[in-house]
């Protein structure tokens, strides 16, 4: 697995989105800025996290994006999922077929390593990786 920006940057967004709640919509355009991640990307992202019901839009003016659910309920997977990123580090996607059409010899290595990643991740929270960098920040 390499998570590659599309995951890195759906995370950071969230992330962005659940620290500065308020309970009012915040636009795509303020989390660009303060991120540092392109609008247009957002705007791809967040469409698919919308699908996800990880986020809610709301039109209009003042309008922008809300989480769908508490930051103490997503999970890191759920986020990484939604825009398509593959937690899976077999290449052969579980199919054991990756040696010539039959199991490698690293395969049951590779599964254990992605159910440790799927499990770390699934463990972590949007609310625990704010509370961890909130705790952390002072050093």
């Amino acid at each position: 697995m390499q998570l590659t920006t599309k995951g890195r940057y759906a995370v950071t967004a969230m992330l962005d989105l659940a620290s500065n709640d308020t309970g009012k919509p915040i636009t795509l355009d303020i989390i660009s800025q303060r991120q540092n991640i392109s609008l247009s990307y957002l705007e791809q992202l967040f469409a698919k996290l919308r699908r996800a019901e990880l986020v809610k839009s709301v039109r209009g003016p003042g309008g922008g994006y809300l989480l769908d659910a508490a930051a103490k309920d997503i999970n890191l997977t759920q986020i990484i999922e939604a825009v398509d990123e593959n937690i899976d580090l077999r290449r052969c996607k579980g199919l054991a077929s990756c040696h010539n059409g039959r199991q490698c010899i690293s395969h049951q290595l590779w599964c254990e390593v992605s159910e440790q990643i799927r499990t770390f991740l699934n463990g972590k929270t949007l609310q625990m990786v704010i509370d961890d960098h909130n705790l952390n920040k002072g050093l």
